[in-house]
Order: C-alpha cells, then structure tokens, then sequence
C-alpha cells in the first residue's frame, strides 16, 4: 500500500488539549493501518506559540520525535528542551505537553500505541 502526501487527513486544531494557538496534525495512516494497536502516526506542526496543554494518556503510549526546530517538552511536571533528533517519550498512565517558545516552526513525528 501507497499513501500519498494528498491523500492524508490533515486537520487543524485550535488549543488543542487546552494548549494555545492551532496545532496542525497530519495523519500519515488512519487507525485502521494500526491494525488495532495504535490511533496515531503523523506529523505534529507547532508554529512559534503554539502549544499541546498538559494531559495524562491512559492505557496507551505517546512518542515523538523531534525532526525540526527546537521544543520545550514536561514530562510529568519536568520540563526538558528537545530539538531535532531528539525522542520523547510519554507511557501509560503519565502525563506530558509541549510548546513552541521559539521564533522557528516546530515538526514532529508522533506515534501513539496501545499499552
């Protein structure tokens, strides 16, 4: 199977997670491609400002990975600076958000699997 860039779900998402601005998230398969073990494969775009609010995943794991800009990541009440190249990883029953405190956009990589 082939998905091209055109045919993902692309969606814009005011404070997403009670987070500020918009955050854009391209989905580059749907949970049906997870085969039941996820709900999340994509891209997660931050423009400078814009942030995902803190919130705790039940019964399923967040990861992302940094490919542009620079991040500033909690992880249950820590928070970390991220940038490219660099794995966050959220799992069950934990809490995280990220934010977008630079002048430069922000991409990730995000995948969310069942625990």
């Amino acid at each position: 199977m082939i998905i091209k860039a055109n045919e993902c779900k692309a969606d814009a998402r005011k404070n997403m997670k009670g987070g500020d601005g918009t955050v854009y998230v391209t989905e580059f398969v749907s949970a049906n491609e997870l085969n039941g073990k996820g709900r999340l494969f994509g891209n997660i775009h931050l423009d400078p400002g814009a942030s995902i609010g803190y919130h705790v995943h039940e019964g399923e794991s967040e990861l992302f990975y940094v490919i542009r800009g620079e991040a500033l990541y909690n992880d249950n009440g820590t928070e970390y600076p991220l940038c490219a190249g660099d794995t966050a990883v959220v799992t069950a029953g934990n809490g995280h958000c990220i934010a977008n405190r630079g002048t430069e956009p922000v991409d990730l990589i995000a995948l969310i699997v069942y625990a």
